[in-house]
């Protein structure tokens, strides 16, 4: 009889580890996450605005305008086409990444690979990309009863931290010892107590004006409180939304009878109920509904990832189309 594999050994499909996340700062050369547009920071920082006043970059000459601050005239411009002209700069401005990451008990479902290793490599990528990008790194990762705070830096050992933080808080909710080939859940005494609504109430503590919010769920319990605290984030931040999903979630197997795991206890399913299929795909699309009108409502990007599609391609088309869109 072989001996249950140790938790280093789990498959990727499972848990995600700290080498293959680590791995992915190569893969996140690939994405430009930040177009130009105006911020919502006076701070100043490493990415050029639409700000236009004195400061880091020369951005143009052009004629002089009343109001223009003297000390800016262009005097070899002005002399050699005998009319005032003034020097424009393009001021720098910060806008720092903070990565929202849940990893509750309902992101630790999966037919091919778990929801919640998909968003761990999500947070991964677009950290590596800020730091790429010269941007201060900060996270939140969220358990089913507690966080991760990791304080925002322009530093390798930000992402590092996440990347701790994502694979630790991944085997917390894994029975010691578990077999690569049985199907991982949550034990039954770590059952989420934490919802969406307190995740977003505890990133508006911590989140300053000015922060791209980048939040990784599958917002399984999208509800009025959570949309009000999406809404304040939305105010003052940069809010973007990565929706998880898996698509046993959007619609069952085959017809019969499957055995079910909840993370406290086991019970058999009959699919074969056509009310009963129904009922359950009705059920999601009323989720994804919502999600995709408050998205809507509130301006936000959203993203969709599903468990069994490549991440990276995803993201690379998504952020190269919102690039276009801001030239």
């Amino acid at each position: 009889m072989s001996s249950p594999a140790p938790l280093s050994k789990l498959p990727a499909s499972v848990v995600a580890s700290v080498a293959d996340l680590a791995k992915l700062r190569f893969a996140a050369r690939e994405l430009t996450l930040f177009p130009q547009r105006p911020v919502k920071s006076a701070l100043n920082g490493t990415r050029s605005s639409r700000f236009r006043g004195r400061g880091m970059d020369f951005d143009e000459v052009r004629p002089y305008q009343p109001g223009d601050d003297i000390r800016s005239i262009d005097w070899r411009v002005t002399a050699r086409t005998t009319s005032p002209h003034t020097k424009v700069f393009r001021e720098e401005r910060e806008r720092p990444l903070m990565v929202i990451c849940d990893l509750r008990q309902s992101m630790f479902f999966g037919s091919r690979r778990l929801k919640s290793v998909c968003a761990s490599e999500i947070a991964s990528l677009l950290a590596w990309a800020g730091l790429n990008a010269g941007e201060r790194i900060g996270a939140l990762v969220f358990g089913p009863d507690k966080h991760r705070d990791i304080r925002a830096r322009r530093s390798q050992h930000s992402v590092l931290q996440l990347i701790k933080a994502l694979h630790e808080t991944s085997l917390a909710l894994l029975p010691a010892g578990k077999a690569q080939t049985e199907q991982a859940s949550p034990t039954p005494d770590k059952l989420e107590r934490y919802s969406l609504s307190e995740v977003l109430e505890d990133t508006r503590r911590v989140a300053r004006p000015g922060t791209s919010l980048m939040i990784i769920s599958d917002f399984h319990d999208l509800d009025e409180d959570s949309e009000r605290h999406l809404f304040e984030l939305a105010r003052h931040c940069d809010l973007s939304l990565f929706h998880i999903y898996d698509k046993l979630e959007s619609q069952l197997p085959p017809p019969g009878q499957y055995q079910v795991f909840n993370g406290a206890q086991r019970f058999l399913l009959n699919a074969t109920k056509a009310s009963l299929r129904s009922r359950f795909e009705q059920h999601y699309r009323d989720k994804e509904q919502r999600l995709q009108q408050t998205a809507l409502r509130l301006k936000l990007p959203l993203l969709s990832f599903s468990t069994d599609e490549p991440v990276l391609d995803t993201l690379r088309l998504a952020f190269a189309k919102q690039g276009r869109r801001q030239r």
